[in-house]
C-alpha cells in the first residue's frame, strides 16, 4: 500500500528521472516530502482508526 500511494504521489506530482539527473537535491526533497505524506496517511487509515 505504501509504495502503491507513492508512485501515485510521484506521478501526479511530476517527480521524474529527468528531475533526478538535473537536479539531485530536489528531487530528494519532494521524494522525502512524497514518502512522509505516504507514512502519515497509512498511519491515519490503518494505525490509528
Amino acid at each position: 500500500m505504501f509504495f502503491r500511494l507513492v508512485e501515485q504521489m510521484v506521478k501526479r506530482e511530476g517527480v521524474t528521472e529527468q528531475l533526478k539527473t538535473e537536479n539531485q537535491m530536489e528531487w530528494v526533497r519532494k521524494m522525502n516530502n512524497i514518502r512522509s505524506r505516504a507514512k502519515e496517511i497509512i498511519n491515519n487509515e490503518i494505525i490509528y482508526l
